[in-house]
């Protein structure tokens, strides 16, 4: 399984990006699609994901302001991630994890979010 990450960009505080991500592979398998970001001197946190059923979680952080969606027929998921912060800016990368299985594979470049103040 693959995923790549697209959408990342620069925005001032307040504004809003899109991100998108696409899967390829042994789509089949994939139950969660999930977004992560990793900010400099920080470890990489999970933000929001999606299973294949359509329950979504959202970390404290992002709640009312992020929206994962997710098409499994296309095998995309994306986030639309309003009311930035400059404390949103990291690295995002979309990872997926297996029916039954607990790792996030498929691990992309990423796309850097940067928001200035």
């Amino acid at each position: 399984v693959q995923l790549q990450a697209s959408g990342g960009g620069l925005v001032q505080a307040g504004g809003s990006l899109r991100l998108s991500c696409a899967a390829s592979g042994n789509v089949f398998s994939i139950n969660i699609m999930g977004w992560h970001r990793q900010a400099p001197g920080n470890q990489r946190e999970l933000v929001a994901s999606s299973s294949r059923a359509g329950i979504s979680f959202y970390d404290d952080s992002v709640k009312g302001r992020f929206t994962i969606s997710r098409d499994n027929a296309r095998n995309t998921v994306s986030l639309q991630m309003n009311s930035l912060k400059p404390e949103d800016t990291a690295v995002y990368y979309c990872a997926a994890r297996r029916f039954g299985r607990e790792e996030w594979i498929g691990w992309g470049q990423g796309t850097q979010v940067t928001v200035s103040s």
